[in-house]
């Protein structure tokens, strides 16, 4: 059949079977062409926010020198391959934060820039809604999910009366709905990825609970059958109705759904153990969260990723740990302790070095993401140059809970908004919002201020 009259996919079509749904990737079926006005003409901007905890070691992530061009410092290696896909930008802070609690009061400011208000829990008030969930309220409207929130630790109770009196929930999010609440996120891969593509009342996906609560464990205990075994029917119909070039890239596009899915299978599988006679009967657990940190933190990124490239949605946010995070980070070779108790590392020497190594592996994470995002070709490029990625931490130090010229790194081209392979260095103690407020404008979203913006950023392209 001539390409041409060939029938024009809508932008909204989906896989369907039985309780799952997915969303189809940008193919060239659905360019506009004669009456198909619902047509997108070019793949969608997605917009997400990457978040870490506890800064990092200054000596070692600030670039020495004045102009555009960099070297990667010893903290900036891991980013090597992706150098060019990168923009540093220097000297931006939340004003809002200063004078405050080291951790509580700054994680919910991060994408709002908003002064946080004390309090125990009951009357919670962030400032301001954060940047990530007005771009929801806007360009989100457009696909299954307006936004995405994800990470990898509970979310914190209680209050934590020896740094001021602040709710540890203040330290558990960085999207917001409003400035009173927060909007939560999901740290199980399953129901991550079930949240995407898994419809239907049998069973509710869980947002914000551990696995122990009652209604993740029903939401796990749900059917496992592959989501595409749900819908390969489907599948098939559609693979006859696309050209080839279509076909090729809808196989590709359901390979990596199933890769995903077998990942996580993987992951939760219990591990071959001794096993003894005599009765100590332990049951065998139901699916939950990887036990190893780095396939945890990888597969949520990739079910990021695979949210934007199948566009069920266009807003995503990480967080790779809540303020205070706690977790160990033994795993990496030298490393013998938590994030946030070597974050204090008083500029001894020994304990400076492992704080650093923490900070490098975070930055091999968002290599990581960057790369998974270059590799998936894109209409007239690839995925991440159709995105805005920006990573970033509350502090720069966390020894000295330093609010001032916070570690922020922005990826991708976001479809001409930024031109990536240099440093911007701006006037000292520039608003952080002042980005946020750029990148509403640039998105078609008017504004004349975000937080305490007071202008906007010039030089990203």
């Amino acid at each position: 059949m001539n390409p041409i009259f060939r029938k024009r996919i809508s932008r909204r079509s989906v896989l369907r079977g039985a309780g799952a749904a997915l969303a189809l990737p940008f193919l060239d079926s659905m360019v506009p062409a004669l009456n198909a006005n619902e047509a997108l003409e070019k793949p969608p901007l997605r917009n997400a926010f990457l978040f870490m905890p506890n800064g990092v070691n200054p000596k070692n992530f600030t670039p020495p020198g004045e102009g555009e061009k960099f070297e990667l410092t010893p903290m900036l290696q891991p980013l090597a391959n992706v150098k060019d896909d990168i923009m540093l930008l220097e000297n931006l802070w939340n004003e809002q934060t200063s004078g405050r609690n080291g951790h509580w009061p700054k994680v919910p400011a991060f994408l709002s820039g908003g002064f946080v208000v004390r309090t125990s829990g009951r009357d919670m008030d962030t400032g301001g809604v954060s940047v990530d969930q007005l771009l929801a309220s806007t360009i989100g409207q457009g696909t299954p999910l307006p936004s995405f929130e994800l990470g990898v630790d509970e979310a914190y109770t209680g209050v934590d009366n020896i740094g001021g009196g602040f709710t540890r929930i203040y330290g558990s999010h960085i999207a917001w709905r409003d400035p009173h609440t927060p909007v939560p996120k999901e740290i199980i891969p399953q129901l991550a990825f079930d949240r995407l593509f898994r419809t239907g009342p049998a069973a509710p996906v869980v947002s914000g609970f551990s696995t122990a609560h009652p209604a993740v464990a029903k939401s796990l205990a749900r059917d496992d059958l592959s989501v595409l075994d749900l819908v390969l029917e489907d599948a098939h119909s559609m693979r006859n109705r696309v050209g080839m070039n279509d076909r090729a890239k809808l196989d590709e596009y359901l390979e990596s759904v199933r890769a995903v899915e077998r990942r996580i299978e993987n992951s939760l599988k219990p591990q071959k153990r001794w096993i003894n006679e005599s009765g100590y009967d332990v049951k065998r657990p139901g699916a939950g969260i990887p036990d190893k940190h780095i396939e945890h933190v990888q597969l949520m990124l990739d079910i990021m990723v695979l949210a934007f490239w199948t566009d069920t949605t266009r807003v995503g946010t990480f967080m790779f740990g809540n303020a205070q995070t706690g977790r160990n980070f033994s795993f990496i070779d030298g490393v013998n302790g938590s994030f946030h108790g070597l974050s204090h590392h008083r500029d001894e020497e020994d304990k400076l070095i492992q704080y650093e190594k923490i900070g490098t592996w975070h930055m091999a994470q968002l290599a990581y993401v960057i790369e998974k995002m270059r590799s998936l070709k894109e209409a007239d490029g690839t995925l991440l140059d159709h995105s805005l990625v920006m990573f970033g931490s509350t502090l720069k130090d966390g020894n000295k809970h330093d609010n001032h010229d916070l570690p922020i790194i922005m990826a991708g081209r976001g479809n001409g908004i930024l031109t990536p392979g240099r440093r911007v260095r701006y006037k000292k103690d520039t608003p952080l919002c002042n980005l946020y407020l750029t990148l509403l404008q640039k998105q078609g979203i008017e504004r004349k201020t975000f937080g305490d913006s007071n202008g906007t950023l010039d030089r990203l392209a």
